[in-house]
């Protein structure tokens, strides 16, 4: 059964080099096992999810600009996400902020071509049916 995602989970993109952590701010006022829960709204770039260091994806122009200056040599650059769609698909069957709440198996769609994945959810026992 997925697990419900909170404040500090672990992150990562499948084009960035190091995983990031999930910011969430206080809105719901809902926590889990301490920290704050998090809903599908918790997408916002360089709010809730943070850069993941360096960027490999050849669809972002700063990679794409970098590798062209390189004479084709792929160049990574810093990661600034472009996730603009909420994370899908939630947990529909539990509603924080009139929201589906965010569960570890969902994931998130960068505009980069990127998916970021939940790592670890920062909930131990907190289970989604």
């Amino acid at each position: 059964m997925p697990q419900q995602v909170s404040m500090g989970a672990t992150l990562q993109c499948s084009f960035g080099m190091t995983p990031s952590a999930l910011v969430v701010l206080p809105v719901n006022r809902v926590r889990c096992e301490g920290p704050i829960a998090a809903n599908i709204m918790d997408h916002v770039p360089l709010v809730n999810i943070m850069p993941f260091g360096m960027c490999t994806s050849p669809a972002n122009p700063q990679v794409a600009a970098a590798t062209a200056a390189a004479l084709g040599t792929p160049t990574p650059m810093p990661c600034l996400p472009a996730t603009a769609a909420p994370w899908a698909p939630g947990a529909l069957t539990v509603l924080l902020g009139n929201q589906p709440s965010l569960d570890n198996v969902s994931t998130c769609l960068c505009t980069w071509g990127g998916v970021v994945t939940v790592v670890e959810p920062a909930t131990r026992e907190t289970q989604i049916p």
